[in-house]
């Protein structure tokens, strides 16, 4: 029988925090203690508004206390620091066989410097790639360049870096990352807590947003064709869920395009953020063309396929092949008028039966194709595989420095 592993996950983002990120490494926490491993999170203290859950059996989750902005999220180079930076003595103070990092680079630095330091494996977790998003920003060339070195430092040090999509690896390759290091092992949802087996939380007619609301999503061409479409439709609504940087705007155009008919209900936990979408007639997913996050492939569509509801998305070609080749719902051009025209189609479906029927379609699909549990376990393995790398190679050192001792003197 094989001894437990020491995993260390180092991240700003985990549950109860509801994010793609929180959910990710929550699940790999499981998973690694439901197979034996010892379990450490070095993560943050969440914010006020996060919903109260308990931890995973088995895993130690230790808390630090981080600076936020206005929106609560550690978000922004001295929110970063303010983990980064204690991190280093904590990573130092804990014992660890393998360190798990996910973004921003900064954290996987810190870990890949100790993780150096004690001769011990990195596993970096990239769920996206950094550098494009600072440059979708437009962040001033000397930030772009710290960022690309700090990136590419710690994608040279992992002994096994974790890609969420083909197009991630893809990017990952073009920094400088080995390949034969990348093991790309798909997004996921919880599919226990999304499911189409929830009752919805609302009988009234609405589209329904959750999660992060961001300058690279830019959520407002939702209110911008809703408004095309409020007054032919006098009794269907919009709803937001979560939370953002662009939040405040998203009210202002609210109130400016269509006031009264759009409500924000905040960050709510995974449970209830299933009711809202259970219930929608389609649940609405953005990317921004050409801004450099053309390869995202939201865990908000795999969230509204978990349900069986359909999928409203706009942007560029990677979510759309998603949505159509799974016939989860529409994808459309990143314009008001194009999504107007969508919300009008899939108001008409979930009249004359259509959403009812495909439902248990989409539903399926979820389970078969972006199950979080699976892929959990596909990141677990990768975890013990490099820890057992290292053993192997301990070994193999001990057993070559044997043998030079034991050499007759002449």
């Amino acid at each position: 029988m094989t001894a437990p592993v020491r995993v260390v996950i180092a991240s700003r983002l985990f549950p109860p925090e509801v994010s793609a990120g929180a959910f990710r490494l929550g699940a790999l926490a499981r998973v690694l203690a439901e197979q034996g491993d010892d379990v450490v999170v070095l993560t943050t203290t969440p914010p006020a508004h996060a919903p109260v859950t308990p931890d995973a059996p088995g895993v130690d989750v230790r808390r630090w206390p981080v600076l936020r902005d206005s929106g609560g999220n550690v978000r922004g180079y001295v929110q970063y620091m303010s983990f980064d930076i204690p991190l280093l003595a904590r990573l130092i103070g804990t014992r660890f066989d393998v360190a798990v990092a996910e973004s921003p680079p900064t954290t996987g630095l810190v870990a890949a410097i100790i993780a150096a330091i004690k001769r011990r494996p990195l596993v970096y977790y990239a769920a996206d790639v950094w550098t494009d998003g600072v440059i979708s920003m437009g962040a001033p060339g000397i930030v772009v360049s710290v960022m690309r070195w700090m990136e590419r430092a710690v994608l040279r040090r992992a002994r096994s870096i974790i890609s969420v999509s083909d197009e991630v690896t893809e990017r990952l390759v073009l920094l400088g990352a080995a390949a034969d290091r990348i093991v790309t092992v798909g997004n996921g949802i919880d599919t226990e807590i999304f499911s189409p087996d929830v009752e919805p939380a609302s009988n009234d007619e609405y589209f329904v947003y959750t999660g992060t609301m961001s300058e690279w999503q830019q959520p407002d061409i939702f209110i911008r064709a809703f408004a095309q479409i409020a007054k032919e439709n006098p009794g269907v609504r919009l709803r937001f869920f979560g939370q953002g940087a662009v939040e405040a705007q998203l009210k202002q155009v609210a109130e400016e395009l269509a006031p009264g008919r759009v409500e924000f209900g905040g960050v709510v936990s995974p449970a209830e953020s299933t009711s809202w979408i259970r219930g929608a007639a389609a649940a609405l997913v953005s990317i921004v063309p050409g801004i450099g996050y053309d390869f995202a492939k939201p865990t908000k569509t795999y969230a509204a396929a978990a349900t069986g509801t359909p999928v409203l998305f706009a942007g560029p070609a990677a979510g759309a092949d998603l949505v159509r080749t799974g016939e989860l719902g529409l994808a459309v051009d990143f314009t008001p008028e194009a999504v107007a025209d969508a919300m009008r189609q899939l108001l008409s479906e979930a009249h004359d039966g259509t959403t009812a029927l495909m439902r248990p379609r989409r539903a399926a699909w979820a389970q078969q194709n972006v199950s979080l549990r699976a892929v959990a376990e596909r990141v677990a393995r990768a975890v013990t595989q490099a820890a057992a790398a290292r053993e192997r190679k301990l070994e193999t050192s001990s057993r070559r420095s044997s043998s030079g001792t034991e050499r007759p003197t002449q």
